[in-house]
């Protein structure tokens, strides 16, 4: 049986399993021996696979960014695969804010929002709230740039700035191009053993994905059941929609115009991403899946696809920009602000720097919703309105960046020409 299929079966497994113990707490069962097995064995394994992938992120990253680098070879050929993928990150992104801010202009979640719902969600919430805005993510795209150069690329590791460490990396991989000597070449040997030791891990651990899927749905549907959606209902329904239209309409028409791959071959190809995005919430965590899938399943060329999926992990970002920009603009609905045409426009630009920067692990685009809404003088700590659905809706984005990242890495590989040839089967890894 195919992995994805594997992974499905898990998915489906686990989500009903924890429906049934849901139900069964609330309908007379023993509602404390279910969290306790949530608590105890089924969160502990889900996040003991998500532990797992996300120790392998670093060492990936840069592993995968500096060999990728030295495999295209041609700095000329570099700047043209990364300059066509920066345009197509602001564009395709821009294209997903737009999508979100058209959905909740015409469903209007957020008007007539009963002010009483409103500050009872806010004082549910008051503490998390607070966390998250003291945070305080610069939005500033002079500060993004100066930041993607770390002081210290050993503190940068440290500290899980993945923008930093990949710069790093892409600095050391055209530096190992431009100085061809023994020294180097042995350097490069060393990353490239490095990255066979973290794909043969990777292809231990992914293994596993099924039974690791089946565990965090259980957790995640045994305590909220299926209906965790609740006051917010037609909120979150229209950020699904909206990811919905993206997703299943936009990126498949991008993939088969420009990367000249049919829709129903990139979403087989994709599904194991997919799946495991959505249920680990997570897109760094997912990145090996997602090398794994592209490489083996939709066929890229591992130059491309290392370099384009790598760095788009943490820059390329559809869903986590979507849901910024159409959150905003409910939670300004709440409170009676219509936000001007101008002032829409603005929110577009806010999210696609937030976009960028925005870390991709759980519940990470949260903070910088919190300094747009300060951007338009509305309480930062409203936030905390959308806390109890976010869990879903995390999910539900985290599944679109993924897409899009994979959907990005087709099209640049198509657009590559003679650089995406394949390589020798002595090159071929993973």
């Amino acid at each position: 049986m195919a992995l994805h299929t594997k992974v499905l079966i898990g998915f489906i497994v686990g989500t009903l399993a924890g429906a049934l113990a849901f139900w069964w707490s609330h309908h007379g069962g023993d509602a404390a021996w279910v969290k306790a097995f949530v608590d105890s064995v089924a969160h502990p394994v889900g996040m003991l696979f998500l532990k797992f992938l996300k120790m392998l992120v670093l060492p990936l990253m840069f592993s995968a960014l500096i060999v990728g680098i030295t495999e295209i070879g041609d700095i000329a050929s570099l700047g043209r695969v990364g300059l066509r993928m920066l345009i197509y990150i602001v564009a395709v992104t821009s294209i997903a804010i737009g999508i979100g801010l058209v959905v909740i202009n015409l469903i209007q979640p957020g008007v007539g929002f009963d002010p009483a719902i409103r500050d009872g969600l806010l004082a549910a919430n008051a503490t998390s709230a607070q966390a998250i805005t003291a945070t305080k993510p610069t939005l500033s795209g002079v500060a993004i740039v100066l930041g993607i150069v770390p002081d210290n690329p050993i503190k940068a590791a440290a500290d899980g700035d993945f923008l930093a460490v990949m710069f790093f990396a892409v600095m050391l991989g055209i530096a190992v191009v431009l100085k061809p000597t023994p020294a180097t070449a042995a350097f490069k040997a060393t990353v490239q053993g490095l990255l066979d030791l973290v794909m043969k891990l990777m292809e231990l651990i992914i293994k596993t994905t099924p039974y690791a899927v089946a565990a965090l749905m259980f957790s995640l549907t045994a305590l909220f059941g299926t209906d965790i959606l609740g006051k917010l209902g037609l909120y979150a329904l229209s950020v699904v929609l909206a990811i919905g239209l993206h997703m299943f309409v936009v990126l498949p028409l991008w993939v088969r115009v420009f990367g000249g791959m049919r829709p129903g071959k990139f979403f087989r190809g994709s599904e194991e991403a997919i799946l495991v995005a959505f249920s680990t919430a997570s897109s760094t965590g997912t990145l090996p899946t997602t090398l794994k899938v592209a490489e083996q399943n939709l066929k890229l060329p591992p130059q491309i696809s290392r370099f384009v999926l790598t760095i788009g992990a943490s820059a390329n970002h559809h869903g986590t920009a979507l849901f910024e920009g159409l959150t905003v603009l409910f939670i300004a609905q709440c409170f009676g602000m219509d936000l001007a045409l101008g002032q829409q426009f603005a929110v577009i630009g806010l999210c696609i720097v937030g976009s960028i920067g925005t870390a991709g692990v759980p519940a990470g685009s949260l903070p910088v919703i919190a300094v747009i809404l300060g951007y338009l003088h509305l309480p930062p700590e409203a936030i905390g309105m959308i806390l109890g659905v976010d869990r879903f809706l995390d999910m539900c984005r985290t599944a679109l960046n993924v897409t899009g990242d994979l959907a990005t890495a087709v099209v640049v590989s198509k657009d590559a020409g003679d650089i995406a040839a394949p390589l020798p089967p002595s090159s071929q890894h993973g």
